[in-house]
């Protein structure tokens, strides 16, 4: 239902993202009939976290349209770990 892989351009020590592998734009294109796959990217990201030693924390981020820094318009899951990271996130 999805694929994992690293960010090509990583802002952090662990920087991977989680992607549908059905194509869905943005998350404010998702609608009912998203929900299990919306849940099995989550569980996928914290599986893959926990395989990748973030047991001290991780962020997870979904950026969405313009105001939202999106630039690739297939929705993905990023997971960004292996430091401290600050808030506000900017």
């Amino acid at each position: 239902q999805c694929l994992v892989f690293r960010d090509v351009a990583p802002q952090a020590p662990v920087h991977f993202l989680v992607i549908p592998k059905r194509p869905i734009p943005r998350i404010s294109c998702v609608g009912p009939q998203d929900t299990e796959l919306l849940g099995h990217l989550m569980v996928v990201a914290a599986r893959t976290a926990q395989a990748e030693g973030l047991a001290d924390g991780y962020r997870l981020v979904i950026n969405d349209g313009k105001h939202g820094a999106q630039s690739v318009y297939h929705l993905h899951l990023h997971v960004l770990g292996g430091r401290q990271m600050g808030w506000p996130p900017g």
